[in-house]
């Protein structure tokens, strides 16, 4: 009797190769817009809608932002998401756990949203820490979020992922003294893992270390435009 692991492979293949493909359109797509695309991986429980929405909250004086949330189920992200008045378009994933570049795409087509008035675009991935590091979405920058909450262990055990982000952001940074979170251990351990990888240490619930990753988006922003006619 044949076995169906090699079928299984090539299905997976296929499978990301036409996500790359797609990736890759919506990259091109993205880039002739001007529109600088975040995605936000992270594990379930990590502060990562909260801190999206400081961050909408906090770009949307002076920057177009926009965020496409992806989930298992409910729209109760997107909501939350509302409250930033910035236009957010929920992704319903069912059994998915991890967003895919058909799905940005469909989601920005129903959205109905102009790219070309828009200066970011945000993404915020399923809250899983495995399955979204196979899957390209046309992103510029990939930030994987790790909690103080978490424990500093989190890029020794999910190695794959921070290999495929390019930034790493500690949230929970207000809780970090009552959980015992070793901030040098943790930056010891993405370090290990991504050398050279840039990370922010912040809070949503105080704006610690906010100036500087906003700073970093706008810097992103306007490398990104520099390289096109935008």
């Amino acid at each position: 009797m044949t076995s169906p692991e090699p079928r299984l492979v090539e299905v997976r293949k296929n499978i990301l190769k036409q996500n790359d493909l797609t990736a890759r359109a919506l990259r091109t797509r993205f880039r002739g817009a001007g529109v600088f695309v975040v995605s936000l991986v992270s594990s379930p429980g990590s502060g990562k809608t909260t801190f999206l929405e400081k961050t909408l909250t906090s770009l949307r004086p002076r920057y177009r932002v926009a965020a496409l949330v992806g989930d298992l189920a409910t729209e109760n992200d997107a909501t939350r998401l509302a409250r930033s008045q910035a236009p957010v378009k929920q992704i319903i994933t069912g059994t998915l756990c991890h967003l895919e570049a058909a799905m940005v795409e469909k989601a920005v087509a129903e959205a109905e949203w102009n790219l070309n008035d828009l200066d970011f675009l945000f993404i915020e991935n399923v809250g899983n820490l495995v399955c979204p590091s196979s899957y390209d979405l046309g992103e510029d920058l990939r930030m994987v979020l790790l909690s103080v909450t978490e424990g500093e262990d989190k890029p020794l055990k999910y190695p794959t992922i921070f290999n495929s982000a390019d930034v790493a952001v500690i949230t929970k940074n207000d809780l970090a003294a009552a959980v015992e979170f070793d901030s040098k251990a943790a930056l010891r351990n993405i370090q290990a893992v991504r050398p050279g990888m840039k990370v922010f240490q912040v809070s949503a619930k105080t704006g610690a270390g906010l100036d500087d990753y906003l700073q970093f988006l706008a810097q992103r922003l306007t490398e990104l435009r520099s390289t096109t006619s935008v």
